[in-house]
């Protein structure tokens, strides 16, 4: 082996050699370095700058994006959920968790590797550590190193920009919920409410805390995803994998006997690049995140040595106990979560293309459940709540049938609904009992809009009368 390999060999163990999986006793400086896994590390990371982008963007005339509890109203560009279309968001919560069971049972916790925001906001600050401090070995020195001007110096310029991106963390989540150019105006005027500061403090301590120092820690001690993924594996899911038949027994290059050892090198390069401080080699751990930073750093090695990639690769046991693996749409786990996926999604578009301007119901009153007049004649009263979910004032009117001889008292024929607003309201409804065969008769009330003849709206309920008349 060339001098400038062997060099470079050693220098990678000397940086990793302090590796183990770490329990909270060290803080983990994982090395970064180029590859294809770091590249898609990136471009999922870039994905989470829509969430301090969003809140900014406008959409006739008001914010795109906007969950508006005082108003509960959550708007999504040109669509507005109410309280009462909520149930589709029970669907979206369904939808996530089969995407993030049925990624899993593939491809393993992709999710913890790429997309989780604990993942990313630590990559981002490690990230400004790694340019300030200097590499792993660097920091580690200058961890140990007595307080001087530079260890100062160094140490509040990083986490002056922690705290930056902390604060710029709580302040985009509270912009969420309301107006983005509002809040910063709050915020900086000193002007927020409580439950705005609340929010700010909770995010910034989480942020700052939990990807400043914690950082594995929470993947380790406080995600309960990390404890559930086991139920989601099995031996087709293709995960980072060491393969053991070709790279056991370890040794350095060159040397005697070389020629009886395996690929692996054991310059625990996989090891150092590792965020959570995993040794792959010893098999899937809890604390692995599949993010595939092991691969990119033993395929660098195997260049270097002139020995094929792949020592450490995307893997399922069954493709390393030399078994075929099956294709998704022949495997359980992935059928069912597939399944569940469809219907929520079909269930989640219903509801978009199916929403009603006016969310309508009538309540008969219960006491009394009639009146006899003086005339004879007997009157049901309604309570009408007619929710107006549109941004503009309604004029409508309502009307009744199914039932002949019963008839609305007073004029219904121009009701306004103002935007957003739910007005409830009493009709009454008379009829002669000669006109009525039973004790129950099935009426229908009948919305209809003036502006929009488009509009209209059924709801059932029932005319009650006396016994015996």
């Amino acid at each position: 082996m060339s001098e400038p390999m062997q060099e470079h060999i050693e220098d990678v163990y000397a940086d990793a050699v302090h590796w183990h999986v770490n329990t909270g006793g060290e803080t983990i400086h994982a090395k970064r370095m180029p590859g294809r896994f770091r590249s898609y590390r990136w471009y999922a990371s870039a994905l989470w700058l829509l969430y301090f982008v969003t809140p900014y963007i406008r959409w006739e005339g008001h914010q795109a994006i906007l969950f508006d509890i005082p108003h509960r109203q959550f708007h999504f560009f040109a669509l507005t959920i109410w309280p009462q279309d909520v149930w589709m968001l029970s669907l979206v919560l369904i939808l996530l968790a089969m995407t993030l069971f049925g990624v899993t049972a593939v491809a393993g916790r992709v999710w913890c590797g790429y997309f989780c925001f604990q993942t990313v906001w630590t990559d981002w600050f490690t990230w400004l550590e790694d340019k300030i401090e200097g590499s792993p070995m660097q920091r580690r020195k200058l961890d140990a190193a007595p307080w001087g001007f530079r260890k100062i110096r160094l140490k509040l310029f990083k986490h002056t920009l922690w705290v930056l991106i902390a604060l710029l963390t709580g302040i985009s989540f509270a912009a969420y919920f309301n107006d983005a150019f509002d809040t910063w105006h709050r915020y900086l005027t000193l002007d927020a409410p409580l439950v705005a500061w609340v929010v700010l403090a909770a995010f910034f301590f989480g942020t700052y805390v939990f990807a400043g120092f914690m950082r594995e820690q929470v993947c380790f001690w406080l995600c309960p995803y990390a404890r559930i993924q086991s139920v989601m594996v099995d031996k087709d899911t293709e995960l980072p994998t060491y393969d053991v038949d070709r790279g056991e027994p370890r040794g350095k290059v060159g040397g005697k006997g070389s020629e009886k050892r395996g690929d692996c090198i054991d310059c625990r390069l996989c090891v150092g690049v590792c965020p959570t401080g995993v040794d792959i080699r010893e098999g899937m751990q809890e604390g692995c995140i599949t993010c595939g930073m092991c691969i990119d750093a033993c395929d660098s090695i195997m260049d270097k040595v002139h020995r094929p990639r792949g020592l450490i690769r995307y893997a399922s046991r069954k493709e390393m106990e030399g078994e075929t693996l099956p294709p998704l749409f022949m495997r359980p786990r992935v059928i069912a979560y597939s399944a569940i996926f469809i219907l929520a999604v079909g269930g989640i578009l219903y509801g978009l293309t199916h929403i009603p301007p006016v969310e309508l119901s009538v309540v008969h009153e219960r006491q009394p459940l009639f009146i006899q007049m003086s005339s004879g004649d007997i009157r049901n009263k309604y309570t009408i709540k007619a929710f107006n979910k549109t941004p503009d004032d309604m004029h409508i009117k309502f009307t009744i049938s199914g039932a002949d001889g019963v008839r609305i008292v007073g004029d219904t024929s121009d009701i306004v609904l103002p935007a957003g607003k739910m007005i409830p309201f009493h009709v009454f409804v008379e009829a002669h009992p000669s006109d009525l065969k039973d004790k129950k008769t099935p009426l229908r009330f009948i919305l209809e809009g003036l502006e929009s003849p488009a509009l209209r709206m059924e709801y059932g309920s029932v005319f009650i009368k006396p016994t015996g008349n």
